[in-house]
């Protein structure tokens, strides 16, 4: 497998770019991001359309599905197709949230794991394991979450720093994510970004919200970034170098040609900082 190296901005892969993306891919974009379960078993002409992506543009893969902390076994069946459509796209790169999604089924949400010593050697467990299915090493999403799990012995960062220690992982960092987890429950997004680990930030997230209320933000992926955001992007950069960063935007999608310039903003200010060779994504035997 030939290295591919994440730099620079990306850009959530949605079906409905890729008329525009067919006719001109902008040269701002650096890579892109699908979601595993999007696209596997998908044949015909979108199976082609996306291999004829994947065999020119750098991509990862942002999963929705494998409800990390959740009581059910992992579903190693998904794993397996994950990784055959890992090796299939030579993609070298597979996240997913550092939450869970199902009980007795699906719960189309993603909730929040219980901050315990428990819970760090639970989930670090399942991380090392679906690592050795999928024989990539793996990088853990900070969830958005809207109230925190009963139970609870030490605060949301604190969890996290132990999580990627204890299972020898990496680190998704979303930014948007932080904001709004800071608005929810009230804490200063710049500390909880200086306390993420520097080496273990793989790539970053972009993305827009709804205000619901003063206190409550919900993550949506619906709409523009706003200049908090922006703001909590740059300083991000300033404590821990750039990352490559990628746009989310997963519904109210407006023409490429509007997109791009949020894409373009990425790339603007990371021209202000220094990289950090770290969060370079290499292939791996």
């Amino acid at each position: 497998m030939n290295p591919k190296y994440l730099t620079g901005a990306g850009l959530g892969f949605r079906r409905e770019l890729i008329p525009a993306l067919k006719h001109h891919v902008p040269e701002i974009i650096s890579f892109f991001e699908i979601a595993p379960e999007n696209w596997i078993d998908i044949g015909g002409r979108p199976g082609r359309e996306l291999r004829s992506f994947t065999e020119r543009y750098p991509f990862v893969c942002h999963g929705l599905s494998l409800s990390i902390g959740g009581p059910l076994p992992l579903d190693k069946v998904l794993l397996h197709q994950i990784r055959q459509f890992l090796d299939q796209h030579q993609i070298l790169l597979y996240t997913e949230h550092l939450s869970y999604c199902s009980d007795d089924g699906h719960l189309y949400d993603l909730l929040p794991i219980p901050f315990t010593e428990e819970a760090v050697r639970y989930v670090a467990a399942r991380i090392r394991r679906v690592q050795d299915i999928l024989e990539r090493r793996i990088a853990m999403e900070n969830a958005s979450f809207y109230l925190r799990a009963p139970i609870t012995e030490m605060d949301e960062v604190d969890f996290i720093r132990a999580v990627l220690t204890e299972a020898d992982c990496d680190l998704h960092l979303d930014v948007n994510n932080v904001y709004v987890n800071s608005v929810n429950h009230a804490y200063d997004p710049i500390d909880f970004i200086r306390a993420m680990p520097t080496e273990r930030i793989v790539y970053m997230h972009m993305a827009g919200h709804y205000n619901e209320a003063a206190d409550l933000i919900i993550d949506t992926h619906g709409a523009d970034v706003i200049d908090p955001v922006w703001t909590l992007l740059d300083e991000t950069y300033h404590i821990h170098g750039i990352a490559p960063t990628l746009l989310e935007r997963d519904f109210n999608i407006p023409p490429l040609s509007e997109l791009i310039h949020e894409v373009e903003r990425i790339a603007q200010i990371q021209t202000q900082h220094t990289p950090i060779t770290q969060a370079h994504v290499h292939a791996t035997s």
